[in-house]
């Protein structure tokens, strides 16, 4: 019997199994850093490319065929769901998400209408299409959490400080909570979508929950990141919940029900063990910069998570955030190679 991708070292670490070896994968693998990714996305916008089951399916195969990792991630983008329930926003290169009309009043939410499958086929398809691919290899889906979707809505795009976010919040706590209630909504049924097309695990994205105090995230966005990793806890599959900036509040991190809690570099994984508690495995935390050094100083680095992550309950190798630019795509393979000869066994 074929052992199918709940049996993989992703999953099994997800649940704090034992492993064979150290199972890893790269936040944005599939991008930017490839040429053959570069090659194929020529004169194709990103939503475009989100929106097209061919260029999802090679996309996402393309690092896994480089450099053998231990997951695919689906090529998408956290704000697609927006894009497909009707939200007027485009993808501008150099900036990122860009909103023509923020949302700041309670008639701005109700504009935002729940997100049904049938608004999505070109990911149920290529989710498909990459199961049977992808043979044993688990297939991480992932959705962006209700804050940092509502940041960009209520910005109107990336932001520095947050302001115009942080004001709502404070000053018309209705508006927030209709609004992250909506979102939550929305990011469960796209991880929905993802999971029963044949997803094998899904990811949680919270890439502005670091621009909260501690406080405020545990008032204004861990109800929301909860209610939409509880809304496909009966699905049955790893959840794993990441955030950018989030050392103070790891704890808290862990209580939002994700099996997986992801650290970014800041925190060593032991300590975020201590921080997190116990009942959860770990994700990360290389420094995706420190992929640019000379090779014997990234090893030692690898080598420095894989201490760290020792005393953690299960670990699933990755870097701190996403896979920069300019990253050498034979560094990563170097990595893959590093963190499966180092911990198998």
């Amino acid at each position: 019997m074929v052992a199918g991708p709940a049996q993989s070292p992703l999953v099994q670490a997800s649940r704090r199994r034992p492993v064979p070896h150290t199972p890893v994968w790269f936040m944005r693998q599939a991008g930017r850093s490839l040429p053959e990714y570069r090659k194929i996305r020529s004169g194709v916008a990103m939503l475009e490319a989100c929106m097209r089951p061919d260029l999802v399916v090679e996309i996402t195969l393309q690092p896994v065929r480089r450099y053998g990792v231990d997951a695919a991630i689906l090529f998408s983008d956290i704000v697609l769901p927006l894009k497909a329930v009707g939200v007027d926003l485009d993808i501008v290169p150099g900036t990122g998400p860009v909103i023509a009309e923020p949302v700041r009043t309670r008639a701005d939410v109700e504009r935002i209408r729940p997100l049904e499958p049938g608004d999505v086929p070109y990911v149920s398809t290529a989710v498909r299409e990459l199961v049977g691919e992808l043979g044993a290899t688990p297939l991480v889906g992932f959705a962006g959490a209700p804050f940092t979707l509502a940041s960009y809505l209520v910005e109107g795009g990336p932001s520095r400080n947050h302001e115009r976010t942080k004001a709502l919040m404070l000053g018309a706590p209705d508006v927030w909570a209709a609004l992250l209630d909506r979102l939550a909504d929305v990011a469960a049924a796209f991880l929905r979508v993802q999971v029963e097309a044949g997803a094998s695990a899904v990811q949680l994205f919270d890439s502005w929950a670091g621009a909260l105090s501690a406080a405020d995230y545990e008032t204004y966005a861990l109800p929301y990141s909860s209610r939409v990793l509880a809304a496909v806890a009966d699905l049955e599959v790893p959840r794993i919940h990441f955030g950018v900036g989030t050392g103070e509040f790891l704890g808290q991190l862990g209580q939002a029900g994700a099996e997986v809690v992801g650290v970014d570099w800041r925190v060593p994984l032991d300590e975020a063990a201590r921080r997190v508690g116990p009942g959860r495995a770990l994700q990360g935390n290389l420094d995706p910069a420190v992929l640019g050094a000379p090779v014997d100083v990234v090893a030692q680095r690898v080598r420095g998570v894989l201490a760290a992550a020792r005393t953690a309950e299960g670990h699933v190798f990755n870097l701190g955030h996403g896979v920069l630019p300019d990253t050498d795509p034979d560094m990563l393979a170097r990595v893959v190679d590093l963190v499966h000869t180092e911990t198998a066994g």
